[in-house]
């Protein structure tokens, strides 16, 4: 989404999580996009490209669900709001390297990656750059990961993907995005008063965290048990060394870190917490 005109600057401030003050061109900062209640309706970067210009981009969040949800709320302010999804592709550089090879390409945009632990650049360009850009690829004999590469990565890192790990019906804590996403010193913005509220009460009631098994991956959403009892459910799963890993949504109330998590109520245990210490 591109967002320009005199209250740009004003409108996105008062919408988006993260502080956008200081965000000089071309710098760019991840945050959320929050309801009401505080659930989580997409995520993105969001980078300044001019006094009065900013370029909204998310990896998994829908164009139609940002462009919705930046709409609902322009009232008297003098922005324009532009889905320009199909004019622009990206090239994401992951590793030691990253930053030194992103230098050798031309790229108008560009942004610190957020898709695992190691460093990442993002570089976005014209779509009709692309056959430009796939040749310089082959040209310095870049090794290439596949969408399931990356997919297995993110989930191994344990990095949250929105809406598919956190939606509609999360909170942001629950997925542990309070500390790199949220400002609590920025001033008012939709659903600030539940995180001011979250933040004073310090713990949230469930929790994203990393799970893994054995054998053939279960299905997104399935439901996990300890026992009888529900616990949560999976949210993303990727085939891993023979088996499968995945995040997982639990409820902390009851939960025991320890004990493994069936896909059926009374079912043998098919998949362990990676890091029991996570919700411990």
């Amino acid at each position: 989404m591109r967002v320009t005109g005199p209250d740009a600057f004003d409108f996105l401030q008062g919408q988006f999580t993260n502080d956008l003050r200081g965000l000089a061109p071309p710098a760019a900062i991840y945050g959320l996009w929050l309801n009401q209640k505080g659930r989580v309706l997409a995520d993105s970067f969001v980078l300044r490209t001019g006094p009065e210009a900013f370029v909204v981009v998310s990896y998994f969040s829908p164009a139609a669900v940002l462009r919705e949800r930046l709409e609902a709320y322009v009232i008297a302010d003098d922005v324009i709001i532009a889905d320009e999804t199909a004019e622009w592709a990206g090239l994401a550089l992951v590793g030691a390297d990253a930053e030194a090879t992103a230098a050798k390409f031309e790229a108008p945009r560009r942004l610190a990656g957020r898709r695992t632990a190691e460093p990442a650049v993002e570089l976005l360009f014209a779509a009709g750059q692309v056959p430009e850009i796939e040749a310089q690829i082959d040209a310095l004999s870049l090794p290439r990961s596949s969408a399931d590469d990356m997919e297995r990565l993110r989930i191994r890192t344990g990095i949250t993907a929105v809406p598919r790990d956190l939606g509609p019906g999360d909170l942001p804590n629950e997925g542990g995005l309070e500390a790199g996403a949220i400002s609590y010193t920025k001033g008012c913005y939709l659903g600030q008063e539940v995180m001011a509220r979250l933040k004073s009460m310090g713990r949230v009631r469930r929790r994203l965290v990393r799970v893994a098994g054995a054998g053939a991956p279960p299905a997104a959403l399935a439901p996990l048990f300890q026992g009888d009892k529900k616990i949560g459910e999976l949210r993303s799963v990727a085939p891993d060394d023979g088996g499968f890993i995945g995040l997982a949504m639990l409820t902390l109330l009851g939960l025991d870190p320890q004990a493994g998590l069936g896909l059926a109520p009374g079912e043998p245990s098919a998949v362990r917490l990676a890091e029991p210490g996570d919700v411990a």
